[in-house]
């Protein structure tokens, strides 16, 4: 049985890149695009391949080669990778966040949210593909959001910034 909801993604061509910050950015379901979108921002979805713009620092979420941007605005839920280390939304589906993990670990000594969407995921509950911004699995992004939260607790010198995590972050 798979650990992940979503199916593989093939490699995307490298000229795939976001028009704003030049970011490579990776395929995602037409299906998504319309259940994230807000109603008017939905008005100027065109009939066109888009991706999506993992970029941090850059306010577009998803894209097209023919130059339709959507931005954070034009989205109705946060996107994990556009908003500062914190309380960020990390599972779409079960409502994992940094702030939950955080008091789950601060609570128990761990987090167990790995382990509840992993049986989540095996009773077919996921819907990843349509919830999550990305349209694609979380696991990999809630593991690394335990290890980082993990990590920043046991030094506890200071909130990470936005590139402190950059790097851990995962999709």
């Amino acid at each position: 049985m798979s650990s992940c909801c979503c199916p593989e993604r093939s490699a995307e061509p490298s000229a795939a890149r976001c028009p704003q910050s030049g970011s490579a950015g990776e395929a995602v379901d037409r299906q998504t695009i319309k259940a994230l979108l807000t109603e008017r921002a939905l008005r100027r979805l065109a009939d066109s391949e888009y991706r999506f713009c993992p970029d941090a620092d850059c306010d577009v979420v998803y894209f097209d080669a023919n130059g339709s941007r959507f931005l954070t605005t034009d989205v109705r839920v946060a996107v994990w990778q556009k908003v500062p280390y914190g309380a960020r939304p990390v599972c779409y589906c079960f409502g994992e966040s940094e702030a939950s993990i955080r008091a789950e670990i601060e609570a128990d000594g761990r987090s167990a949210a790995v382990e509840r969407i992993r049986e989540h995921i095996a009773a077919g509950r996921c819907a990843c593909e349509v919830r999550n911004p990305r349209g694609a699995c979380c696991l990999g992004d809630v593991t690394a959001a335990v290890k980082r939260v993990e990590s920043w607790l046991s030094t506890r010198t200071a909130e990470p910034t936005s590139a402190s995590v950059e790097a851990a972050d995962v999709g």
